[in-house]
């Protein structure tokens, strides 16, 4: 919920980041009286105008009489099919007016009529496809878990001996110590995963939209396979990777349909492809040069084993991200919340506080760089006024990380507007707010801090300097392939 004018307007990234990665949200925004809309009054902003590309439908309301309807409306368009935000715009005048309220509406749309039953015609031919193939390899993403169908993905996975990775915001929907999980895909993938990828003659995509911090370059990515496509949103469809055979569904329900059709069919053992996986994930396995006792892949392997298994570690946006992403390993579904899409710097800590309150009783941790905690740090506020304790890790290094990695990777250490001069002192600004601040030097040191950050009834930073000139490997470079991913350079 915001006021009007700058108040709605500081929404618009948090919307975009919704819609980017398919979150259901419902946004109320303040206007102007409806009298004053478009005359340029204080405080006005035309959110509508502003919105509509970055949601699934804006309301303005203009009548108090329409507000259970049109709420009603907003919370079914927003958790249905696809999920992703809606705006509603409530004028002041509206807000103060007395009417007729009738809360027995329905949340009728129309034309909104959202497909979530696989065509059997589709179900099957992806069955014969599947029971047929000698190098299955499924992909999955976010959609995996907004449907809540993790289960029927790993019990597919076997019933095949498929290759299992997982885009970014998939990570979390297959367990990552499974035999059959290859690592991620992307530009900070695994190196493993990509070179398996590229040698599977099936590939079976579900809930995931082809981003291209997925496939890298498009022309190349796996020319081979045939490739199945599960998704609810019709529009993803041949939007950027053209597909074999795709099939508009919910995940659950046509992982399910495909798990039926496999029962009835003849199955073969695939020993020499899963033989083939566990070669790949024992040779090519990236293992990270360190820079020194605090380089990041350590800390992270280190934090894996502080944490409870269902612990939810969220990230902030930069090489934090992608070092929680390739080393944090994630069991479980929805314990691993990142910025996918829009890539939003922040998102982390606000994000942490998000989770704590839904799940007060799992311990919660943000993985931060410097540069994304400052932007919504001053969140510390809320957190301890409103007694949220979570966990905030900052890899600190001086640096916005992952955009001076390009500068000295690719623009020969030409760097612009990415040194940070170790400014602030983040003990001292957790202080400022009644957190708690502790800054480590050494790894027991880091191993005493967050035993007792994770057991404290207040939110605890922990500040870790790190070498600024440590880059995040393995790599795809901007315009690759994904089997031209690099380790060093």
């Amino acid at each position: 919920m915001a006021t009007s004018g700058p108040g709605a307007t500081n929404l618009v990234t948090g919307i975009a980041n919704a819609y980017m990665d398919s979150v259901p949200l419902v946004a109320f925004t303040g206007q102007v009286p409806r009298n004053m809309i478009g005359k340029d009054a204080f405080q006005e902003a035309d959110i509508i105008g502003m919105t509509t590309p970055i949601t699934k439908h804006t309301f303005q309301v203009s009548k108090a009489s329409d507000i259970p309807s049109i709420v009603k409306k907003a919370f079914y368009l927003a958790t249905t099919g696809r999920p992703g935000p809606v705006l509603v715009d409530l004028p002041k005048d509206t807000q103060m007016e007395s009417g007729e309220m009738n809360f027995d509406c329905e949340a009728k749309i129309r034309g909104y009529k959202p497909n979530y039953d696989p065509h059997p015609i589709q179900i099957k031919k992806a069955a014969e496809l599947l029971v047929n193939s000698e190098r299955p390899f499924i992909l999955a993403g976010g959609g995996v878990m907004i449907a809540n169908a993790c289960e029927e993905l790993r019990t597919l996975a076997e019933m095949l001996g498929a290759a299992v990775s997982t885009s970014l915001m998939g990570k979390g929907c297959f367990p990552e110590n499974h035999p059959l999980f290859a690592g991620g895909i992307g530009m900070h993938g695994a190196r493993e995963a990509h070179q398996l990828i590229m040698e599977a003659d099936v590939l079976l995509c579900v809930g995931l939209r082809f981003s291209d911090r997925t496939t890298g370059k498009i022309d190349e990515f796996c020319p081979e396979a045939k490739i199945i496509h599960i998704d609810i949103d019709a529009a993803e469809i041949n939007k950027n990777v053209i597909v074999d055979l795709p099939i508009v569904a919910d995940a659950k329900k046509a992982l399910k349909a495909l798990i039926n059709a496999l029962i009835q069919k003849s199955k073969h053992k695939r020993t020499a492809w899963t033989q083939r996986i566990e070669q790949a994930k024992k040779e090519l396995r990236y293992e990270p040069k360190s820079q020194g006792e605090l380089s990041p892949p350590r800390l992270i392997l280190k934090l894996r084993k502080l944490l409870p298994r269902d612990a939810i570690v969220t990230t902030e946006v930069g090489q934090n991200q992608m070092w929680a992403r390739l080393y944090f390993e994630t069991y479980m579904p929805r314990t691993f919340i990142s910025s996918g899409g829009l890539g939003t710097m922040g998102f982390g800590f606000p994000a942490s506080l998000g989770a704590k309150v839904a799940c007060p009783d799992r311990v919660v941790v943000d993985i931060a760089g410097d540069g994304s905690f400052i932007m919504t740090g001053q969140d510390m506020a809320t957190s301890v006024l409103e007694k949220i304790p979570v966990t905030v890790i900052i890899l600190n290094n001086t640096m916005l990380g992952m955009v001076a990695q390009w500068q000295r990777l690719f623009y020969g250490r030409r760097y612009s507007e990415t040194e940070l001069g170790g400014i602030p002192d983040f003990v001292k600004w957790a202080e400022a707010f009644g957190a708690l601040g502790v800054r480590v030097g050494s790894m027991e040191e880091f191993e005493e801090a967050v035993k007792k950050a994770i057991k404290s009834d207040v939110t605890t930073v922990i500040d870790v300097p790190i070498s600024p000139e440590e880059n995040v490997f393995p790599m795809v470079p901007a315009g690759k392939a994904i089997k031209d991913i690099i380790v060093e350079q």
